[in-house]
Parts: C-alpha cells; structure tokens; sequence
C-alpha cells in the first residue's frame, strides 16, 4: 500500500483557510484513491525535538563524511524517526499558510530536522544527489494577499521558490501548488471566490496525483 504523507502546518483547527482548501483535495483524492494511506503530520501541534548541540555536532560528522558515534546517534534519533517516517511516504500534501512572505517557523523547523546529508541528499563527485527523488507533492497554500507573477508583489512571494529550491535539492521535483489568494486583502466577497477557485483547483490536482500513487 502507497502512502500520503499530509503535512501540515496550520495552528488554526476548523477556522484555517488552508486547511479548507486541503480538505478538498483529500476528498477527491480519497475517491480516486481508497486504497492509498493518508499519514497526517500536523507540525503545529506536534512537538519538534529541538536542534541540540549533540544534534548539530551530528550534522557536521556526516557534512564531513564520517559516521554517527553511538552518543551522536542517540541524541539523532528524534531525527532518524521523523526522516524515516517522511521517507516511507511515496507522495506528499504540504498544508502551509504563508506567514511574512515565507513558511511557519513550525514548518522550517521540521524542514530543518529531516534534510540532512546522507538521509535526504548526499554530495557525490557530479554534484548534490537528492535521496528522495521520484517523489510527488501538492502544495496548498494560503495568504493574506495576492503574489501573482508578472505583478510588481510576485517579488514578495518568498514561499513558492523556497519550498521549490528546498524540496527539489532533496530530489522532488515534480511540485504543484494550489494557492489560495487573496484571503485578507481584497474583502469577504473576494476572499471567498478565491476560496472556491483553489478548492476547485485542489480537487484537479488531486485527480491528477491520486493514479500516480495507485498501488
């Protein structure tokens, strides 16, 4: 059985504008994929580990291309598990508000946590090799105002390239995004058809992904 692994970085519950949009796409996904698991991470409520020092001494050794001492192992184990359980997912939901232009700090967390070298990418002699390549990801994500290319604001709009750049150096390069625009700026009237307009688009997107992750 294929997994979906939901991520999700809302603190909001039932009133999360992001989350509205994700439910759509889980829906239709779920009718053209029962038999796909949906694992749910919510990184907004679920604790973290923090980056210790133990944990970044860890990072250095395989930046350097050593191995995990057993004490550096130990305290890397918080990490192993939230790498493991990211790697066991064929495909992947990314749930995100855009908060100051770019992601939760919730989110950049756990990004921080499971891109590690020889875990999710590696250096080889041609260059970075992504370990999660030939994987897929929808990204829903809402904001309070609107970042369409082409317009003067499009410069602002820190979270699309950053999660392009980051997911993709890990080897996913196949990402679409659902966005949710403006939901605050341009008034109720206008929020709401921009609400319907990226449920309908995650509804497309998830008939497109649900047969890619068809066991």
């Amino acid at each position: 059985m294929k997994r979906l692994l939901h991520i999700i970085a809302s603190p909001r519950g039932d009133e999360s504008r992001t989350s509205a949009v994700s439910a759509a796409f889980l829906e239709a996904f779920r009718a053209h994929n029962p038999a796909c698991e949906v694992d749910e991470l919510n990184v907004a409520t679920e604790p973290l580990p923090p980056l210790s020092i133990p944990m970044i001494s860890g990072k250095y050794v395989l930046l350097s291309g050593g191995q995990l001492t057993d004490r550096l192992r130990e305290a890397w184990a918080p990490i192993e598990r939230h790498i493991g359980r990211f790697l066991a997912a064929e495909g992947y939901l990314l749930s995100t508000p855009m908060w100051n232009f770019n992601i939760p700090y919730t989110l950049k967390h756990y990004i921080d946590l499971i891109v590690q070298p020889k875990y999710l990418f590696r250096y080889t002699a041609k260059g970075v090799e992504g370990l999660a390549a030939g994987r897929k990801m929808v990204v829903v994500a809402s904001r309070g105002g609107a970042y369409p290319p082409g317009t003067p604001m499009a410069s602002f709009d820190h979270q699309e390239p950053y999660l392009r750049t980051i997911f993709g150096f890990v080897g996913i390069k196949d990402i679409t995004f659902v966005l949710a625009q403006p939901m605050d700026a341009g008034g109720e009237k206008l929020r709401n058809r921009a609400l319907e307009s990226a449920k309908a688009a995650a509804r497309r997107a998830a008939e497109a992904f649900a047969p890619q992750l068809a066991a």
